[in-house]
């Protein structure tokens, strides 16, 4: 999942981890051994210097950031986790800057045309026909149980890591900690991140330093959070693992389940297109994407359904930029649904066009 944040100095991510060796300087080495100074000395101080490049980067590795000890200290009082392991285990963790460049430039934040060009393409139509047809048994039964169309269970793992090929090459320890210790901003959040992943690799067993995801932390097929991994996760395929990292029926049944508890409604649309006075829009743009007022009341702030729908439904006005200007939609609950996936408009407005396309090709009415 793609996270806005702004860019901060990656000189400064080197404070969080452990210091590294330094050489004695070779400058220093070499005067020692000059005219005047006894050779046995010079062994003895050699040897001298020799165990201080040895002993002091090992004092110095025992030593974490303020930051990284407080946050063991919780785990360990919180959830009884060891701290001399936690410990071992943020040592291992090496500064990761890209990660702070990468998020601060969320390909979401492309204009609506741009965005759409990166998804909607040969990739990942013909691989989503691919996949639907290969795990056709498994959507129909994760649409039947959860209401949500397979369209857009395909779509979304689609738009997240074509169907499970680009899955991210990011620890997902050393991601995670770089946003909770080196973004005051957002720390909150990805401090809770990193408090569920150790979680879960707890729970599930797995490697702690071995799971590789996004720039944010995101795992697996559907690329669920650690937190909505423990949250929204299931075993679809009943062998005893929610296994969202090479078990494509356990991914399409956790996204299922996902849409399904935000309220993911059977049946419903999801956006209908509007014409709208750009002069009027800005008030309407600004309550949000959560559908408040009715599509009647809309209608009386100047906007018009450009499709039939269904006058009391509620409807939240929103825009994305075309290449030539704005275009507006009415955006229904199931819009706002794909939006507590990912919170960009462009985001939610590929998943649907990828899914109507994936829906003519596989099942045409």
């Amino acid at each position: 999942m793609f996270t806005d944040i702004n860019f901060i100095d990656t000189f400064s991510t080197t404070r969080i981890f452990p210091a590294r060796e330094r050489p004695v300087p070779a400058l220093l080495v070499w005067n020692l051994s000059g005219a005047g100074v006894h050779r046995s000395a010079v062994r003895f101080i050699l040897f001298a210097l020799a165990l201080l490049v040895v002993a002091v980067p090992a004092r110095a590795q025992q030593a974490l950031a303020p930051e990284i000890e407080a946050f063991i200290g919780e785990m360990t009082d919180k959830h009884q986790f060891d701290p001399g392991a936690l410990r071992s285990l943020f040592r291992q963790a090496q500064p990761r800057p890209e990660i702070l460049r990468a998020i601060s430039t969320p390909i979401t934040a492309l204009p609506w045309h741009e965005f759409r060009g990166r998804f909607m393409d040969a990739a990942r139509i013909n691989g989503g026909i691919r996949f639907w047809r290969e795990h056709a048994a498994t959507l129909e039964k994760a649409s039947r149980e959860f209401g949500v169309p397979e369209e857009i269970i395909v779509a979304t793992i689609g738009v997240e890591t074509l169907y499970g090929r680009n899955t991210g090459t990011h620890r997902v320890l050393e991601a995670l900690a770089m946003l909770a210790f080196q973004y005051p901003p957002r720390a909150a959040l990805f401090r809770s991140e990193l408090e569920q992943y150790l979680l879960l690799v707890r729970e599930a067993g797995f490697d702690a330093m071995g799971i590789r995801g996004s720039y944010a932390g995101a795992i697996g097929i559907p690329q669920f959070l650690p937190s909505s991994y423990r949250r929204y996760a299931v075993d679809f395929n009943g062998d005893g693992r929610r296994d969202l990292m090479k078990t494509p029926a356990d991914a399409i049944g956790s996204v299922a389940n996902y849409y399904k508890s935000f309220g993911w409604r059977s049946g419903e649309g999801i956006t209908v297109p509007a014409e709208v006075d750009p002069g009027d829009a800005q008030p309407l743009l600004e309550i949000g994407l959560l559908p408040q007022l009715s599509v009647r009341e809309l209608k009386r702030f100047g906007v018009m359904p450009a499709a039939a729908v269904d006058e009391g439904a509620k409807a939240a006005l929103f825009t994305a930029q075309a290449a030539t200007g704005p275009l507006y939609w009415l955006g229904l609950n199931n819009f706002y649904v794909i939006t507590r996936y990912n919170r960009s408009v462009n985001y939610a407005l590929v998943v649907q066009e990828l899914a109507r396309e994936l829906r003519a090709q596989v099942k045409p009415e």
